[in-house]
């Protein structure tokens, strides 16, 4: 199996700004509830396109993230056809390796697989995130002399190897009731960046 992709992630928690997990240390409230988004701007999964499409996971972290067991519940993007939706959790699952395998290790449970409407409209780092009717996050990046604030080199990352613009979300809002989040909060953190996975 091999795959290109080639977007943008969107990371937003309940976590003050800035979270704690990308330097390895425990999250401010001892738990962790966050919804981390990619979206694949153009690549292939063993041949088929998966571009277009966004895949997303909502996810309780029980302690220090690299800790693992996380328990998720992924969102694929309602337009991806059946062999794009089995591409994409190939890949996401960790089956395919490379990466994304080396996050999906992290994942102890994963509590539901559904489709859903996804609007994703991040760039450098501000926009928004909606998934169905639960899910919603607007983003604003902090910004420095020379553009926006990044953050590289971390022990931990979303998307290895590439740096992450660093913001807040001005709204963070989450439901899901199997995996016990129910969240409405406001200036928490966010975090944007761009991807390129090759294995």
């Amino acid at each position: 199996m091999s795959y290109h992709l080639e977007g943008r992630l969107l990371e937003v928690c309940n976590c003050k700004v800035l979270c704690p997990c990308w330097i390895g240390e425990d999250p401010d409230n001892g738990t962790c509830d966050t919804i981390v988004a990619w979206r694949i701007d153009q690549g292939t999964v063993d041949g088929v396109d998966v571009g277009g499409n966004t895949i997303a996971a909502v996810a309780h972290v029980p302690g220090n993230i690299l800790q693992g067991n996380w328990s998720v519940a992924i969102y694929i993007d309602e337009h991806a056809s059946k062999e794009q939706e089995a591409a994409l959790l190939k890949v996401y699952t960790g089956q395919a390796g490379g990466p994304v395998a080396e996050l999906a290790k992290l994942i102890g449970q994963v509590v539901s697989v559904e489709r859903a409407p996804i609007r994703f409209t991040v760039v450098a780092g501000k926009g928004e995130l909606e998934i169905g009717t639960d899910y919603y996050a607007e983003l604003e990046p902090y910004t420095g002399a020379t553009g926006p604030t990044t953050l590289s080199d971390t022990v931990f990352s979303t998307v290895p190897g590439a740096p992450v613009f660093v913001g807040k979300a001005p709204t963070y809002r989450s439901r899901n009731d199997v995996l016990g989040i129910n969240l409405d909060i406001k200036n928490h953190n966010a975090l944007q960046s761009t991807f390129v996975f090759d294995a």
